[in-house]
């Protein structure tokens, strides 16, 4: 059986790439959208969307595998309110990051198509482009509150 130590660090890396690749290619699409660079555009909403496949689903499914199972070991009550509002604030986030990731590959082929194409970014490219941006301040938030639940493990607010 995996010792709570391994288990924690399997977590905490795994929060690592879950986070960190999230913050990174949103920081990189972000800015990318703001050149207007099509080429550019294309380039980057190919490797955020392989990213997201290749670290980040795999880290979304370990973080609750890997948490649930450090409460059970930990004897936590599954009531404690800091895992309550985890589980809540982590749903919220997988609430947001569902649509971002469709959003993501929709405007991905749309921008491999403007680029093969040489034509502008259609209108629908830029309305995606803008509920991806709102999406990602309430996912974002969710998970930094979850890291201080995490760590500090209040009984209440």
């Amino acid at each position: 059986m995996m010792d709570y130590l391994t288990l924690k660090w399997l977590h905490i890396l795994s929060a690592t790439f879950m986070f960190g690749t999230g913050f990174g290619t949103a920081f990189y699409m972000f800015f990318a959208n703001r050149s207007g660079n099509v080429q550019a555009i294309a380039v980057v909403t190919r490797w955020v969307a392989r990213a997201d496949w290749w670290f980040t689903t795999p880290a979304v499914i370990i973080q609750p595998l890997s948490g649930m199972w450090m409460i059970h070991l930990a004897g936590f009550p599954m009531d404690s309110f800091w895992i309550v509002a985890s589980i809540a604030l982590y749903a919220l986030a997988g609430a947001c990051w569902v649509p971002v990731v469709w959003l993501q590959l929709r405007m991905r082929d749309m921008a491999q198509h403007a680029a093969r194409d040489n034509t502008p970014l259609p209108p629908s490219y830029w309305r995606y482009e803008r509920i991806w941006t709102v999406l990602g301040f309430p996912a974002f938030s969710a998970l930094i509150v979850v890291y201080w639940l995490m760590v500090h493990k209040p009984m209440a607010w």
